[in-house]
């Protein structure tokens, strides 16, 4: 076993995941609506609870696992969630409803993120997370950050797209979306921009003030 192989392993198995964001996990598995890792998941709390957000957006519900886990790190925050399936906004409801997560803390909202994005407010979000549709990443990071407020965070999960990121010979158009997001985000002005190759990967970027 290679040692980031054994690295790895050895953070699948000492993430300790909440019972409640377990439970929403095995439903969302059922579902289709493959959530997010609870290493990538604990990395998100922890960033929520750093930044003591309190008005947060994620583009995808994972039927409740990524929006339980920013509730987990920033528990008094308001979490906005947009999913295109209602079947996993309804899992994800129940599964707030489960971990007793006021309803004054959750708003969702049914429809193409493409659609419903251009209509939020910009500049007033804390963290804004893009994990659906990734044939249109570019797109949501680019509205993630408009919505973000100066000194706010865009997160982007899956980042490394399974080792194929990494891969020159890997070129399909998702695969290469993604690494241009990696390069072009650590050339930029407007960012401040690293990735954490644990679990699926996180791309992580602070909006920098546009008047520096």
């Amino acid at each position: 076993m290679s040692e980031h192989d054994a690295n790895a392993r050895f953070l699948r198995e000492s993430i300790v995941e909440p019972e409640t964001i377990a439970r929403a996990r095995a439903h969302a598995v059922e579902l289709g609506a493959a959530p997010i890792s609870a290493v990538v998941g604990s990395q998100i709390a922890v960033l929520a609870a750093a930044g003591t957000a309190r008005s947060i957006v994620e583009i995808g519900t994972g039927a409740g696992v990524s929006g339980l886990w920013l509730l987990r790190g920033a528990p008094n925050a308001v979490l906005t969630s947009i999913d295109n399936e209602p079947e996993h906004l309804a899992a994800a409801r129940q599964a707030f409803a489960d971990a007793k997560v006021p309803a004054t803390r959750a708003r969702f909202i049914a429809g193409r993120a493409i659609d419903v994005l251009p209509r939020m407010n910009e500049a007033s979000y804390d963290i804004v997370l893009v994990d659906a549709d990734p044939e249109n990443v570019i797109e949501y990071v680019s509205h993630g950050l408009r919505l973000a407020r100066t000194g706010g965070l865009v997160l982007v999960p899956r980042i490394l797209a399974g080792g194929r990121v990494a891969d020159p010979v890997q070129r399909d158009d998702i695969t290469a979306a993604y690494r241009s997001l990696v390069q072009e985000t650590q050339e930029s002005s407007a960012v401040l921009a690293t990735v954490s190759p644990a679990g699926e990967g996180l791309l992580q970027l602070i909006r920098l003030d546009d008047r520096a």
